[in-house]
């Protein structure tokens, strides 16, 4: 049985028009003029027990009013779901203690205490077993190593410290199903990395069931096997990773450092995109030449201080998915609202 189930799922919000001017903004008042605004299209789709699934699209694609639809936080205008064979707006209570949410830019501790009163807090909320809560505390505080932030005022925190304990959390209930929403928004690329470990180590050990969303390519590779595609609140793509990545990344980028001056590189699929001084930026097309061969010549031909790769933006990709979406049919796991069911374990 799937852990998350939608058939239809539509919302519809209605809002007013603004009018220019005084003599408009006075209409306004008196006569609003409304127009409906479909958030979400009747999408249908199902996530399995233990499967990592990304919920990407650009900006006011429909991402998060389908979270908040399936958490219960907004009731659809039409259509059905289940999560964890509850219906969320009806039976959010409940259904809260069975899943758990992080969102990048929005906290659950408080900012002037310390951690480890929000923790003390949320335990009360969920009305853990006193025991029960120290052993799942001290499990969580190993596995993200934030012994040492524990009483530490929130607000005193950098962001990477602040999001593992957000992670922590979210977590301590023993949740079933973790959605996160852009977990690793304005943090460096060694905490971005460790952050991605952790939640791994999670579906892994403990099969929690995650659904994410993230405007990063780096988080929807590392972490993910599935991806869903939503713009213009209809489900565009549903398949593998792989087929995403296979079809529609065909490009990175390579930033250089270097500790010499730059003497040229000819190897196929590589473009100088920018040269000042001993920065260099180059875009490898992958399908001629793969990003691991050319980081191995780049770095047996250059004494190079500082090397990063980076995805094109998700935007682009998605938009290219976009663009296709109208002439691609099903084949690998690339369909319209009915995915891969592979599970993350």
């Amino acid at each position: 049985m799937p852990i998350i189930e939608t058939h239809g799922l539509t919302k519809t919000f209605i809002t007013r028009e603004k009018q220019p001017g005084l003599r408009g903004s006075l209409r306004a008042l008196f006569r609003p003029v409304r127009r409906q605004v479909q958030a979400v299209k009747g999408i249908t789709f199902t996530v399995e027990e233990g499967e990592r699934v990304a919920f990407i699209g650009p900006n006011g694609a429909g991402k998060s009013t389908t979270i908040k639809m399936l958490v219960g936080i907004l009731h659809p205008t039409s259509g059905d779901a289940r999560v964890l064979g509850r219906v969320p707006w009806r039976e959010r209570t409940r259904l809260a203690y069975q899943i758990g949410a992080v969102f990048g830019q929005k906290s659950q501790l408080w900012y002037h205490l310390p951690p480890k009163d929000s923790f003390d807090l949320l335990a009360r909320i969920y009305e853990l077993d006193r025991r029960a809560y120290r052993e799942r505390l001290a499990h969580l505080v190993e596995l993200f190593e934030i012994g040492p932030y524990l009483q530490v005022p929130v607000r005193k925190l950098s962001l990477g410290e602040r999001m593992r304990c957000e992670i922590a959390a979210s977590l301590l209930h023993r949740p079933r199903i973790l959605f996160l929403d852009e977990p690793t928004i304005g943090l460096d690329v060694v905490v971005k990395q460790r952050i991605r470990d952790l939640i791994l180590e999670l579906n892994q050990q403990e099969g929690v069931t995650i659904f994410l969303t993230s405007h990063d390519a780096g988080d929807v590779e590392v972490l993910c096997r599935r991806a869903m595609v939503i713009n213009h609140g209809e489900v565009i793509f549903d398949g593998k990773v792989s087929t995403l990545k296979r079809d529609y990344i065909h490009a990175k980028t390579i930033s250089l450092k270097l500790g010499e001056p730059w003497q040229g590189f000819d190897q196929p699929g590589v473009e100088l995109l920018k040269h000042k001084g001993y920065g260099v930026k180059l875009r490898v097309d992958t399908s001629v030449t793969p990003i691991e061969e050319v980081v191995r010549r780049l770095l047996a031909r250059y004494a190079i201080v500082d090397i990063n790769v980076d995805n094109p933006p998700m935007e682009e990709i998605i938009a290219r998915i976009y663009g296709d979406a109208g002439t691609r049919g099903g084949e690998d796991g690339g369909t319209r609202g009915g995915g891969d069911a592979e599970t993350g374990r």
